[in-house]
């Protein structure tokens, strides 16, 4: 009513923790020296903090940035491999929608996949989240959060690499996405090249890609190297047809020399056949492209089976003998729900019910509470962009 007070700011009216630039930053430090924002700041990406634990700040000023500052994602499941290898989260969102992210853990580094969208509108007939349907865009501060999470957790561990494969078509959510790779880069301090982007074939995204002022790596979801049975498996290859594609491929090339990768999911009696083979060498070597062999994983809404192993294996010798790098990839986490195309948002107790479930109501944030794994991880992997 009119001249009511205003109630308490709404939850998403409040700043998120790593939503902010450095002069929206800035404004919550009033009458701060400017030098305070650079150590902010650096608590924040360099060193991977949380307001409270930014002990070279004074002890009022930290109390008064945990406040504002608030993490977006809260922690609604953790799971991890048996191996302890491979530890997935399902978060939730202020506003109720829930996503995933799965860190993985060798010797010495770990690398995150983290997802770009809640839900995923592309509807790729293998991929869990394409069968669950599409909630929301994220925020470049929700994935970015994502990473500074698994940084922390995977402590005493280098997180050398983040790859945008998890929920969601990253170049669909590209402004987010980008501002997310910016921060990766600038702030935080990560190589372009162990930033990759992931993408069913969004080629006016592609463009942007090879258009942008850093050289991350690009992995297309190819699966098929016709259109009649890419039409099927990924349908936005309507819009989008192969041959338009690979000149979208080829100007990323061009632009930024980096190597082009395919990712093939291999679906048994489906795309991993001799004629398969050879469709998929003619279209990847004038890309120069190196093609990873993903093993098809269990999803409910896709009742085909993955290629057995011994398959892969001479299909990675045969596109070798038609002049094309392949590589299997090694799959890990999948009693968890965590390998490629598993991602849905469920918890534990809906594992393996072909959707994300409604999920709890919209819930105040609260701080994430990460624990550090400390045990010591065979190194090894057979993703080149992992």
């Amino acid at each position: 009513m009119r001249g009511e007070s205003p109630g308490p700011p709404s939850l998403l009216d409040v700043p998120g923790l790593y939503d902010m630039g450095r002069a929206e930053l800035a404004g919550l430090l009033p009458g701060e020296p400017d030098y305070r924002m650079r150590q902010v700041w650096d608590g924040l990406y360099r060193r991977g903090l949380h307001p409270r634990e930014m002990t070279d700040l004074p002890l009022p000023l930290r109390r008064a940035l945990d406040d504002r500052l608030q993490p977006m994602l809260a922690e609604e499941a953790r799971r991890t491999s048996a191996d302890g290898r491979t530890v997935k989260w399902l978060w939730r969102l202020p506003d109720g929608p829930g996503l995933e992210s799965v860190l993985m853990l060798y010797r010495d580094r770990a690398t995150v996949c983290v997802s770009s969208q809640a839900g995923c509108a592309m509807r790729c007939v293998f991929c869990a989240t394409g069968q669950a349907g599409f909630d929301r865009q994220l925020s470049a501060g929700e994935i970015i959060e994502q990473v500074m999470t698994a940084l922390r957790a995977a402590r005493p561990r280098r997180l050398s690499h983040v790859v945008f494969m998890g929920m969601g078509e990253p170049l669909a959510n590209f402004d987010a996405v980008w501002a997310a790779v910016e921060r990766l880069h600038d702030d935080v301090g990560l190589s372009a090249r162990h930033l990759t982007l992931s993408t069913v074939g969004v080629v006016p995204g592609i463009h942007r890609v090879a258009e942008a002022r850093l050289p991350v790596n690009l992995a297309v979801s190819l699966h098929a190297a016709n259109d009649t049975l890419r039409d099927e498996l990924v349908p936005l290859n309507r819009r989008y047809p192969l041959d338009v594609l690979a000149r979208a491929c080829a100007d990323y090339v061009a632009a930024t020399r980096r190597r082009l990768s395919f990712e093939w999911a291999c679906i048994d009696g489906v795309n991993d056949r001799r004629a398969d083979a050879v469709e998929l060498a003619a279209y990847a070597r004038p890309l120069g492209a190196h093609v990873n062999l993903i093993p098809l994983n269990p999803t409910p809404g896709y009742a085909v089976r993955g290629t057995p192993r011994r398959r892969v294996l001479e299909l990675r010798a045969e596109l070798a003998e038609l002049g094309v790098n392949a590589t299997v990839r090694a799959t890990r986490g999948v009693e968890i729900d965590a390998a490629c195309g598993q991602l849905a948002a469920t918890g534990p107790d809906v594992r393996g019910a072909g959707g994300r479930g409604p999920g709890p109501p919209p819930v105040e944030r609260a701080p994430v509470a990460v624990t550090p794994v400390g045990l010591d991880w065979r190194h090894g992997t057979d993703n080149p962009s992992a």
